[in-house]
């Protein structure tokens, strides 16, 4: 399917974000690292991304706000329009050469998310949509939730609290209660990349809390297009405020709520 005027712009930021860090990745033990607060890395190449992505975007749409997690809010002329962007998503796997990390971009037009990208520079896989157009792998395969609707023969994402993050016992709970019910359970490192695999039907579901607005901005548009339900921990579309996120197909996504609340998750977690 050929990309629209306003993926293109997306896509040709990313791209070029990409290289920079394909180089970085490739030459990973050189790299110059400061602490930016408990295990949470900030590299010379999620500088140099987050310069190329906000050059880039600014270029082809002047006068868009930006949310960025460097750079945090920066007001624009246009104030319909906001980029939601995470230049490293999986910065951790990227300081440690796991090959699965991503750029994300999302543009929210008058508070509503329009349209996502998710690329990984590591195997060139980008992941798009825009609203009401459906959701696309590599600008070619259409991308569609998994259809199982039984958590027993599912396969689920989730996020794990590092050092220095909250709510441990809650995710302790929530974990043994998704373990006893499904077929498995894994964490890639990159919120952006679970949310689109789940896309993609390679998990049937995903959770996570504590997330920032660049971490699932994005994804949650790839996940809506390709047919899968999404909401905060209490089943509320505050995902963003609230930095929590349950996903899956429609039936996954219910069951998965129901269980997370049984587990005994505090509702109304929001982002610290």
């Amino acid at each position: 399917m050929p990309a629209s005027a306003l993926m293109n712009v997306m896509l040709a930021a990313a791209r070029k974000a990409g290289r920079s860090l394909a180089r970085d990745f490739g030459e990973v033990e050189q790299l110059q690292v400061s602490l930016k607060g408990p295990a949470n890395f900030v590299t010379a190449a999620d500088t140099r991304a987050e310069q190329i992505l906000y050059s880039e975007l600014s270029h082809a749409r002047p006068g868009y706000g930006f949310l960025m997690e460097e750079r945090g809010e920066v007001k624009g002329a246009d104030q319909t329009h906001r980029w939601i962007v995470d230049p490293l998503d999986g910065t951790t796997n990227f300081m440690h050469g796991i090959p699965i990390f991503a750029i994300s971009i999302a543009l929210e037009r008058e508070g509503d998310l329009v349209a996502g990208l998710i690329y990984n520079p590591a195997n060139q896989e980008t992941f798009t949509a825009e609203r009401g157009k459906g959701a696309f792998l590599n600008d070619r395969r259409r991308l569609r939730v998994a259809a199982r609707a039984e958590i027993s023969d599912c396969v689920l994402g989730t996020g794990i609290p590092h050092r220095g993050r909250p709510a441990h016992d809650v995710f302790l709970k929530e974990l043994e209660a998704v373990m006893a019910a499904s077929a498995g359970v894994r964490r890639l490192g990159a919120a952006s990349l679970d949310l689109a695999w789940t896309a993609a039907g390679r998990l049937d579901g995903f959770w996570e809390r504590h997330l920032r607005p660049w971490d699932i901005a994005a994804g949650i548009v790839v996940l809506r297009e390709a047919g899968g339900f999404i909401s905060d921990a209490d089943g509320k579309d505050k995902m963003l405020e609230k930095g929590s996120i349950v996903a899956g197909n429609e039936a996954i996504h219910r069951r998965l709520l129901k269980l997370l609340k049984a587990a005994g998750a505090e509702s109304d977690l929001t982002t610290p």
